[in-house]
């Protein structure tokens, strides 16, 4: 009987102890695993959402999403749309007033505050950042509406071509 219980209470604690050393183990391969910020709606690997303001910009679509990626990770809370917006505004206003960067907006987007509290609280007036704002979301929609219109070319051309093929196909036969 003695024997018995030991071997049940051995066997308890060699089962406890695999457990624990499990989910230890899982544990440090969820810290080891790179974590991915996902945009709005939008898989990892996924740059068209940036293509068309990468441009305006004067930057690469992976250098903004790379850009956009380590601002979530500061403010969870951001969407791709007012990281675009917060790009767009310094890029626009930076020249005529340099304490409006990127960097300050999205501190005041972290903070709570709006893009257009945000612009107010960087010295500009209401009706100024409204225009301000009305700018830059001109600007993204222009960059938008040039990326449809080259995907809408590219798959024309690839239709056209596709056609060219198959003609050519059955021309040989």
């Amino acid at each position: 009987m003695k024997v018995t219980r030991m071997m049940w209470y051995a066997g308890t604690i060699l089962t406890t102890l695999a457990m624990l050393a499990g989910s230890v183990t899982l544990a440090a391969q969820q810290l080891a695993r790179p974590t991915h910020v996902r945009s709005a709606g939008a898989p990892p690997d996924n740059l068209k959402a940036f293509r068309g303001v990468a441009r305006k910009l004067n930057t690469t679509p992976e250098a903004l999403q790379s850009s956009f990626e380590r601002a979530r990770l500061t403010n969870p809370q951001l969407s791709r749309g007012n990281f675009i917006a917060a790009n767009v505004l310094a890029d626009n206003l930076g020249a005529r007033r340099p304490n409006v960067t990127t960097a300050a907006l999205l501190s005041g987007l972290q903070n709570g505050s709006s893009i257009g509290q945000t612009l107010q609280s960087l010295g500009l007036s209401k009706a100024e950042a409204k225009e301000a704002r009305r700018a830059a979301d001109r600007r993204i929609r222009d960059g938008a509406q040039r990326v449809k219109d080259e995907d809408r070319r590219e798959r024309a051309r690839d239709g056209e071509r596709k056609q060219r093929e198959h003609e050519e196909s059955g021309h040989t036969r």
